[in-house]
């Protein structure tokens, strides 16, 4: 992203992950041009201010469930308000406006995804993970994890070691 912004001259400054600001104003064509330049890469701009905040809501949820080596021990609405410097309902409202779902299934998500990550990378068992992400237990975890992917946790194991066996059979 910078690339394409030192290419067409624009001055910046990076206020955050994945957040770039862009100083002064751009013409219509270098706008243009900017936008097309980071489609390529899947990066789009966001002008809206509710949209801007909703991604630094999702930036601070995907930073606490995959950054962090657990969840935090506080309630993660105070964990959000205090990372946003906002009201956790002032912050849920907007959420939920711009996604049309809540923070808590947009964390369910990101648990489900951290979940499958660490059982891709066989880091832990499943009563560790569903400790680190503040899972009341592994029945729960196993619960949320086959409601959204519609597999169980076991299952999904499985199909990842045929997967793995799959491609060491085809490099040898």
């Amino acid at each position: 992203m910078q690339e394409q912004l030192d290419k067409l001259n624009l001055p910046y400054n990076i206020t955050g992950l994945g957040e770039i600001k862009i100083e002064g104003t751009v013409s219509p064509v270098k706008y243009k041009e900017l936008a097309s330049n980071l489609a390529k890469y899947g990066i789009e701009i966001i002008e809206n201010q509710k949209n801007v905040f909703t991604q630094k809501i999702k930036d601070a949820i995907v930073e606490m469930v995959y950054l962090e080596e657990a969840l935090p021990t506080t309630k993660i609405s105070a964990h959000l308000s205090t990372k946003l410097n906002k009201s956790y309902n002032y912050i849920s409202g907007i959420f939920s406006e711009v996604t049309f779902t809540t923070i808590q299934n947009f964390i369910i998500l990101q648990k489900i995804e951290r979940v499958k990550q660490e059982i891709i990378e066989r880091k832990e068992t499943l009563t560790v993970i569903a400790w680190k992400l503040k899972f009341s237990s592994v029945a729960h975890l196993s619960t949320e994890f086959k409601r959204i992917t519609g597999l169980t946790p076991t299952a999904f194991q499985r199909i990842i070691k045929r997967r793995k066996e799959a491609e060491l059979n085809l490099k040898e």
